[in-house]
């Protein structure tokens, strides 16, 4: 079984952890649980963080300039909270910014926690929400401590390829911690070698840059490598796999092999592919058609390819919402 290290994660300590909601409730979500064993969860609700009770009436984003400057405040009578807000997310976020947090998990649509989709008012009271929607002021505050995070929330994340997405990122990059602790090239290129593939299926042109980091033939000090090749990890990716990307990819892996495949298995795996590419087949299929070859010819440098388990196997759910978010 594969070793991972162990992503650290900030969430809403509404989602199973506390009834902190609003209304007193707690969210129930499985795929949060079945992450329970496999990370850390530093769990936070900003608003109970602030002094706000449990149950306690409702909050909004108020916008008076029709700009993404907003005020939260209670909906009924418009007590102002943005100050408070602000001023625990800041203290909080310095606070945790030296912790190797690898990454957020948020409630949607919360007028604190939301990343995109909560809802914006012109003022408290009876008033209609506006056509723009916003990030809750907690989460708007995340990127200035965090410029590269994985962050999501549970709502996203019920889509499948959002969740695969955002698995790989937290597992990747926690691991990257293990070579920012060793701080030799070695380290460095194992991690290059291992993820390599994964990182063509995301970045082929990123993949080349880091390959030149690893390379070092301007004998740079490695603090200073690891730390360029950081910044190309982390837009390598924050690029979603593409089937055209992931086909290129997995073409590449076929060549390891093609030498001892009959004819009819290479045309088999072609027309897979192509299936793949038209939507009717999902990526595990040729995926596990390669990785079944890397078994039956023991190939071990494709063995200890992180393309074929990017994160825990018991975190694979099949289910997808259908929604594209």
């Amino acid at each position: 079984m594969k070793d991972f290290t162990t992503p650290n994660i900030v969430l809403s300590k509404c989602i199973e952890h506390d009834n902190c909601r609003y209304d007193g409730s707690k969210i129930n979500n499985d795929f949060i649980k079945s992450l329970q064993s496999h990370v850390n969860f530093l769990p936070v609700c900003p608003e109970t963080s602030i002094g706000l009770s449990t149950p306690r009436d409702t909050l909004r984003l108020v916008s008076k300039d029709d700009k993404e400057n907003f005020n939260l405040v209670f909906s009924k009578d418009g007590g102002d909270l943005t100050e408070k807000m602000n001023s625990f997310s800041h203290s909080f976020l310095k606070e945790i910014s030296d912790k190797d947090i690898d990454g957020f998990i948020l409630k949607s649509r919360s007028p604190s926690c939301g990343i995109k989709d909560v809802k914006v008012y012109k003022s408290h009271g009876k008033s209609p929400s506006l056509p723009n929607k916003g990030s809750g002021l907690f989460a708007s505050k995340i990127y200035e401590y965090f410029p590269n995070i994985a962050i999501e929330d549970e709502g996203r994340l019920t889509n499948f390829n959002i969740r695969e997405h955002f698995l790989t990122k937290i597992f990747t990059k926690s691991d990257f911690k293990n070579v920012e602790n060793d701080k030799t090239i070695k380290s460095l290129i194992d991690f290059q070698s291992k993820n390599k593939y994964l990182l063509m299926a995301h970045s082929p042109g990123y993949l080349k840059k880091m390959g030149k980091l690893t390379a070092n033939t301007e004998s740079k000090d490695i603090s200073n490598i690891i730390k360029d090749y950081k910044i190309y990890l982390n837009k390598a990716l924050s690029i979603p796999s593409k089937p055209n990307r992931n086909i290129n990819m997995l073409l590449h892996l076929l060549g390891y092999f093609s030498k001892h495949l009959s004819y009819n298995e290479k045309a088999f795996f072609l027309e897979t592919l192509e299936k793949y590419n038209d939507k009717k087949i999902p990526f595990c299929v040729p995926l596990t058609m390669i990785n079944s070859w890397v078994m039956r010819f023991e190939n071990e440098y494709l063995h200890n390819q992180t393309i074929f388990e990017p994160f825990p196997s018991e975190l694979i759910q099949t289910r997808d919402s259908g929604k594209t978010l």
